[in-house]
């Protein structure tokens, strides 16, 4: 296991689907290690899926795995292998502040109408509540982002600025990113 000699205390909102986009599974694995190797612990639905490759990747790397599920959820299986910590939320809204409020960092990556949820709900918060980086990764996000910008979805106006959402090819994009955006900060 490689720990990190980086920033640490760093906690990144990952938000990727149970039923991977062709091609995309190696993809959140790099990214998984990447985010942990850059001191990010790691916050995700807690199943299958991307969310499973990116817990392995930073699993490897020594991070802490958190899912972040609903009380008396309906039986979405079992949680992956990596899963360090559960966080049982009551509500769903209590669910993505859960995610949300305490995060340096979000990563979407695609998925169903849930991560679509989750994104949404992210890209929300930053332009109303805290500027939080948003960076959409991978071919499947970078596709959604520009059909949301096309049809009008996802727009910068003076009151709403677009400067904390990035897309981002692949994994080597990732790190370029995440040494960019751990310049500024201190080690903890």
């Amino acid at each position: 296991m490689n720990r990190t000699d980086h920033i640490t205390g760093l906690t990144v909102a990952l938000f990727a689907g149970v039923v991977p986009p062709d091609g995309e599974e190696l993809l959140a694995e790099e990214a998984g290690a990447a985010l942990a190797r850059a001191g990010y612990a790691l916050k995700h639905g807690g199943y299958n899926g991307l969310m499973e490759a990116a817990a392995r990747g930073a699993a490897r790397h020594g991070a802490s795995v958190t899912a972040v599920t609903l009380a008396g959820r309906p039986d979405w299986g079992a949680l992956n292998p990596h899963v360090t910590t559960t966080v049982y939320a009551p509500t769903m809204g209590d669910r993505l502040h859960t995610y949300l409020d305490g995060a340096d960092l979000v990563v979407a990556m695609g998925g169903g109408v849930g991560t679509l949820h989750e994104l949404t709900a992210a890209l929300y918060y930053a332009t109303a509540i805290r500027s939080v980086p948003v960076r959409l990764l991978g071919p499947t996000a970078c596709r959604l982002s520009a059909f949301l910008r096309a049809e009008g979805w996802l727009t910068q106006a003076p009151t709403r600025p677009l400067g904390f959402l990035r897309e981002l090819a692949d994994a080597e994009a990732l790190d370029a990113d995440l040494k960019g955006l751990n310049a500024g900060r201190c080690p903890r």
